[in-house]
């Protein structure tokens, strides 16, 4: 049964669609993956390839999606079913838009446990706590939040009540409103630390680390990682971009508005590269530290450098921004379900949505301590929804996605949305209906053997 209670909402405007669409894409994975994925893999080896891989496979899986929604003006399970249908197609491509929305719900569940780190070291950070603490004090610092249920769940919950308020509010009064602040303070505080790094050193070693050409380090592994990041980076097979398609007005450049926002969240994310490279460098840390390189070797480097204490507040305070410009696009296709497929409203909607995810995310942190004895393959209740969804529902939702588009809806008159010459044309159908699913293809078999 489907119950439509009011009219669509739509963006105010293209360019708040737009930064919606950069806040969704940049998040942590820019903030927090990219950079130690950049110093696991070679320096500027897996930047290069890195942009050769977003131009033929993020790109067109975004303007997909996007598309897939502005037909549809539903939630993506309703949009897909729709489309199917007027395309002499099954209805059971709605499966594609609900693995899409379970995808971004369960990743919010342990996304937001990753946001309330955050949180919490936006105080340590300002008080000070960091101050004089050597490798073994910070390691200590950390390890001690995570075997705090306490400390984890009140950090949580302060996380998704946060991004509760803001999906609740609306899509234009909350989403784009939140983008629209968010977004531009993000760029301030990352062009500040830029600034001060330019200044205190390590800046120029962390420019050559990150652009120069370095041709020799690019392996099968590195444009394996960089395709994964690529594909993962833009909110691609999460239900986000089909629903913030279904927002979308038709004056809107599907193709123009996709660039803008590859462009944008590629720039953020070498900007996140040169804000955190020259505080490693300059203080004799590893660049190839993996996960930790933001909640425990930048907070060494916090707690000895002049003006530290405010430089790692901003640091954190960035990271946050991120987190949730992410969080509310994760939670919006579950909202936006609920809200046209059930009696509630929007706010009773984000209610059940944000309660649901918020149970599981307790779950999700408690693997960390007292559920720590509990793990299914080696795998703790973390791992495993982290897993589940980049190794499954991700790649084959985003699949799927390309695959109806470029196979299944009627050509022509994706041509004529997309307003594109026949030149323009015959390369946006070899890249649609080949280049980005094979490679899709290869980012599932690799996740999943690996």
């Amino acid at each position: 049964m489907t119950i439509n209670k009011q009219e669509h909402a739509q963006w105010s405007s293209g360019f708040g669609f737009t930064l919606a669409a950069v806040g969704s894409a940049v998040g942590l994975g820019n903030i927090w993956k990219f950079p130690y994925m950049v110093g696991e893999s070679g320096g500027s080896a897996f930047v290069i390839a890195y942009l050769f891989c977003i131009a033929l496979v993020g790109f067109p899986i975004l303007v997909a999606e996007w598309l897939i929604g502005r037909r549809g003006q539903k939630n993506p399970i309703n949009t897909f079913s729709d489309i199917a249908a007027s395309e002499g197609l099954s209805r059971n491509w709605s499966i594609v838009g609900a693995t899409g929305i379970l995808g971004g719900f369960l990743i919010l569940s342990f996304y937001s446990v990753i946001g309330g780190w955050a949180l919490n070291y936006i105080t340590k950070a300002g008080s000070g706590s960091f101050v004089g603490q050597d490798s073994a004090a910070v390691s200590a610092t950390f390890d001690g939040m995570l075997a705090s249920a306490t400390t984890l769940t009140i950090w949580h919950t302060v996380f998704m009540v946060l991004t509760a308020i803001i999906v609740g509010v609306g899509v234009t009064r909350g989403i784009e409103m939140t983008a629209k602040v968010l977004m531009p303070l993000l760029g301030v505080i990352l062009f500040v630390i830029v600034g001060y790094n330019v200044v205190n050193g390590g800046f120029m070693e962390a420019v050559n680390y990150l652009f120069a050409p370095n041709l020799d380090k690019i392996t099968s592994d590195v444009m394996l990682a960089a395709l994964g990041h690529a594909f993962f980076t833009l909110s691609v097979g999460m239900g986000i971009m089909v629903a913030y398609g279904s927002y979308l007005g038709r004056e809107v450049s599907l193709l123009k508005t996709a660039r803008t926002v590859v462009i944008l969240d590629t720039v953020i994310a070498l900007a996140a590269g040169l804000a955190i490279f020259p505080i490693i460098f300059h203080n004799g840390l590893d660049p190839a530290s993996g996960p930790g390189l933001i909640f425990v070797s930048l907070p060494i480097a916090f707690g000895s450098m002049t003006g530290g204490a405010i430089i790692g507040t901003l640091f954190f305070l960035l990271i946050t921004f991120a987190a949730v410009t992410s969080s509310i696009s994760l939670l919006e296709p579950s909202v936006e379900f609920l809200q046209e497929r059930t009696p509630m409203n929007r706010t009773m909607s984000t209610i059940v949505a944000a309660v649901v995810v918020w149970l599981l995310g307790i779950a999700a942190l408690l693997s960390f301590n007292l559920w720590s004895d509990f793990t299914v393959m080696g795998n703790g209740i973390f791992d495993i929804l982290d897993k589940i969804t980049s190794k499954f529902l991700l790649p084959l939702t985003g699949l799927a996605g390309i695959i109806f588009l470029g196979w299944k809806m009627d050509q022509r008159s994706i041509k004529q949305e997309l307003n594109l010459s026949n030149g323009a044309w015959t390369i946006w159908q070899i890249i649609s209906k080949f280049v980005a699913p094979i490679a899709v293809v290869l980012v599932f078999v690799t996740t999943l053997l690996g």
